[in-house]
């Protein structure tokens, strides 16, 4: 198994603790559009009481990459998407919060 694969299946594993449905092609897509970030282990998690955090999350990922206009709508479905992945969980993968808020946003097309 490559060391992707075990990340995905890693990814996998965390949701289904979770409790969150997901679709494995989506998640495998969303995986691959972070390139190397998954293999470093401060840039692999996203920190939900960062502020600073959540701001170039929702500039660089909901704005630039999925081509979103800025709206009060991305500030609360970042909030969303932090709460149902866990505020107090320290493991909120960037994976799991970038699937969660591609699907939350209906924004699944950009990874046809």
């Amino acid at each position: 198994m490559s060391k992707f694969d075990e990340k995905i299946a890693l990814y996998q594993s965390e949701m289904k603790k979770l409790g969150l449905k997901f679709d494995a092609d989506l998640l495998t897509k969303v995986t691959k559009g972070l390139g190397p970030s998954i293999y470093k282990a401060d840039a692999e998690t996203v920190s939900g009481s960062d502020k600073k955090e959540l701001e170039t999350l929702k500039k660089n990922f909901l704005m630039k990459k999925l081509g979103l206009a800025d709206s009060p709508k991305l500030d609360h479905t970042v909030e969303n998407v932090i709460e149902k992945v866990g505020k107090s969980n320290r493991n909120k993968y960037r994976v799991i919060v970038y699937y969660e808020l591609v699907k939350e946003l209906g924004q699944e097309s950009k990874y046809n």
